[in-house]
Order: structure tokens, then sequence, then C-alpha cells
């Protein structure tokens, strides 16, 4: 095929799997992409869970209702600029490597959270603290538009050919741990101070935490390896290409991996709702104290950051694409309505029930879908190809989300909200049925089959003609 020297280096994935990378340096590696990430979606998650807490503070309004809205609209402005950011700097990833643009992207995360800790609130200094909140959220919205499908690639590619399940799924590990922490930290600092000292400087807490904790994570990343992928495939001619022709390459010649890209990302809607939003959503339409649904939501964020390797690792033994995305959608469609619900009964344990169900089929979704983004490109336009799909997905579905549900209870349907999560994931699952196979044991790649043909052939050509002028 002609697309073969444009999407492939002329080394095969197993030439790149086999250079020498030692133990120790892979598992300082993956350490560092794992724990940026981390450090990156804390930052991401924390916000959203405690809107509710700092909006009155910072966002003028009529109401405590109307505050609210107001904080989530500046959330989801973080979102409208993650495709932007997505589809400018992905292409530096793949042209100029992973290292650099995450190193870049955790000092973005962690300049916009310590913006969130330390601005004043509006009776001190006016409109200008909801215009720094939103400087804020512009600054973690680039960082965030370059980060999820830069570290999927990083880690799928320092893995070893029969563990990119494993590893592709720590990016996901490595969120819910993040939501796990945020929800921590949120339920603690709820729990143990009073409203007024909540409400005036408590909340600031876990945005400072943040912020300290991006020195750590760009260090981390100041000091780890480039990809031996990335090096292996430096040399071909789609690296050298400028970034706005490898987007129009990426566009035409593969828009089935894109739509199939986007269709995996786009359950996010469900995952923002149950990870930033249930809390408040439980607070609001049954009374329930939001530390209570906070600590909820950590059991079942527990539970999720255990399934996903599970999940990820299994992948690599028995395939991905029906046991798992098509499964997770399944259960996503049968159980958000009844869940939300059962939410309306009284009781803590109910709305742990509600919880650890969602998150169970929500990591069932999650244990395999990076991996699997990452199989349906060429490293050559591995991030670019996440990075334009997923972004634009999350910023018009996962940053609206908490919106739309805010909306939906504001105008007094709060089960409007199932029905709007189920409807987005009912059309994943049509697209699931399209994926390829790329996991079963002896098919573990991450060039995909027509491209991993092309190469072979040019790899031929490039042999026969050895020596030739």
């Amino acid at each position: 095929m002609a697309n073969a020297p444009r999407i492939a280096s002329p080394k095969s994935p197993s030439a790149t799997n086999k250079r020498d990378v030692p133990p120790r340096r892979r598992r300082l590696n993956i350490l560092a992409g794992t724990v940026g990430h981390f450090i990156e979606w804390y930052d991401w998650y924390i916000y959203g869970l405690l809107a509710a807490v700092f909006s009155s503070q910072i966002f003028p309004g009529g109401s405590s209702a109307m505050s609210l809205i107001s904080a989530l609209l500046t959330y989801a402005v973080g979102f409208v600029v993650r495709p932007l950011s997505g589809i400018i700097i992905s292409p530096l990833a793949d042209r100029y490597g992973r290292r650099v643009v995450l190193a870049t992207t955790i000092g973005g995360m962690a300049a916009g959270s310590l913006i969130l800790a330390l601005t004043p609130p509006f009776s001190a200094i006016g409109y200008a603290a909801p215009l720094l909140f939103l400087l804020a959220r512009v600054l973690q919205g680039i960082s965030a538009g370059s980060e999820m499908q830069s570290a999927i690639a990083y880690m799928v590619e320092n893995g070893s050919t029969d563990r990119r399940g494993l590893f592709g799924s720590l990016s996901n590990v490595a969120s819910g741990l993040a939501t796990l922490a945020a929800t921590g930290m949120g339920a603690i600092v709820t729990s143990t101070l009073n409203t007024h000292d909540l409400e005036t400087w408590g909340w600031r807490i876990p945005f400072a935490i943040g912020g300290l904790l991006g020195v750590v994570g760009l260090l981390l990343r100041s000091r780890a390896d480039e990809s031996p992928e990335f090096e292996a495939a430096v040399d071909s001619a789609a690296d050298r290409q400028p970034e706005n022709l490898r987007l129009r390459e990426l566009l035409r010649r593969h828009p089935k991996a894109l739509l199939q890209t986007a269709a995996l990302s786009a359950p996010a809607v469900a995952y923002y709702t149950w990870a930033t939003f249930l809390p408040t959503y439980a607070h609001l339409t049954t009374g329930r104290d939001l530390d209570s649904a906070l600590v909820g939501n950590t059991i079942g964020l527990g539970l999720l950051v255990i399934i996903v390797p599970l999940c990820g690792a299994l992948s690599d033994r028995i395939g991905r694409r029906k046991p798992f995305p098509i499964i997770g959608a399944a259960g996503m469609v049968v159980l958000f309505y009844p869940l939300l619900l059962l939410l309306q009964r009284p009781g803590f344990g109910v709305y742990v029930t509600v919880t650890v169900s969602g998150w169970v089929v929500l990591a069932i979704w999650q244990g395999v879908y990076p991996t699997i983004q990452a199989e349906l490109f060429p490293a050559a336009v591995r991030v670019s190809g996440i990075g334009v799909a997923h972004q634009i997905v999350i910023a018009a579905l996962g940053g609206t989300a908490p919106l739309i549900a805010s909306a939906f209870i504001e105008a007094g349907h709060p089960m409007g909200v199932a029905v709007y999560m189920t409807v987005i994931v009912l059309v994943c699952l049509i697209v699931y049925l399209t994926l390829p196979e790329t996991g079963r044991s002896g098919t573990h790649t991450t060039t995909p089959p027509a491209a991993a043909s092309d190469a072979e052939n040019s790899s031929t050509c490039m042999e026969s003609t050895e020596g030739t002028p």
C-alpha cells in the first residue's frame, strides 16, 4: 500500500520491542507516566467535587444554584479548550516525543491548581476572582488536552508486547486513584471543618496540595526516558511532515479508527457524572449530606482501581473487544436508569450500592479502552489520532456532563440525567461491534493490521534493494 512509508517505520514492531531497555529504567518510566497522570487528574477532579462549596465565594449569583451553574460553566471551559490543545499539541508529541509533552502538561496543571488555591473571594477582589478561576481552568484545559493521549501512548509503548493491556490500563488506574484521592480529600475537608471554615478557606487545601504535588510529577517526568517505540519511528517520513500535513493524513487515512476511538472515549459522560457530580446530584435531589456521599463515592472508586488493572491484564490473555468494552457498555445501558431511580430511597447503604454498581461497569470499560485506542494507530500518528478523537468527545460530552445534569435537576427532571447517559452509551455500544480484536495471545502489537502489512512489504522492498543506488 502506498501509505506505508508515511505511517510506519522500516523497523518493525518486533524490532522495536527488542531494543534493550533495562527493567529498572522501564519501571521508572512507567512510574513517571503513572504518577504524573495521577497528579494531573487529581487537580482536574477536585474542582468538580468542591464546586458546590466554593461557588458562592467566587461566583456572584442570585441564588446558590446560579452560583453553582457559573462554577460549572467555568469547569466546562477547561473542556472546551481541551480539543484545541489536543489538535495543536498532540502532533508535537508525535514529532518531538512523548516525554517533553508530558513534562510540559504537568507544569500547566500545577500552575492552574495553585491559582485556584490562592485566588481571593469575590467579596475581596470582585470580578477578578471568577476571571482568575477562568484563567486557571484554561491552563488546566490546555494541559489535560495533551495529557491523556500522550500518557496512553507512552505507557503502552514502554510495555512489553505481551502485557500492553496491563500497561495501558495503568493510565486509568492513575486517573481512578486520582479521583479516589480527590474524593477522599473532599470528604476529609467537608467532614472535619465546620461550614464557615470550609467555605472561607478549607476548600483551598486540596488545590494547594495538588499544586505542590505537580512539582513532584514534573521532576519525575523530566528524568524519564523517551519511549523506545517512538525513538524507533523518528526517521520515518511521517515524522518529518509539518503538523498540519500530519493531521490531514490522519483524517484521510484513519477515519474509521478515529470514529472508533471517539466511541471508546464517549462513555466518559458517565464517568464524569459518577466521579464529579454524583455526590452533588444526591445532595440536591435527595438531601443527602455531601460528606457522606463523598465517602460513599470513595468506596466505589476503591473497587474501580482494583478492577481496571485486572481487566487490562486479562485482556492480554483472552482478547479485548468483546469481553470488556461491549460488556461494560451494555452494563451501563441496563443499569444507569434503575440506579439513579434507586438513589431516591434514603440510606447510606443505598447510596453505596448505587455508586459501587456504576463504578463496576465503568471499570470494565476503562480497563481496556486506552490500549485499544493505542493499537488502532501506528506510532507515527498515535498521539495525534487518540488526541483528536478523544479530546473532541471529552469536550462535547465529559465537560458538559455536570452542567447538563444540573440543568435537568433545575428543570425538575432529575431522571433525565440517566436517559441522557444511556442514549450516548448505547450509540457507542453499536460502534464497538466494529472494533478489531488486538489483544488475544499471539496478536500483541501496537501497529494496526493494515499498517503492519504495509511495514512488512516496505521492509521486504528495502531488503531486496539493499546496496542499490
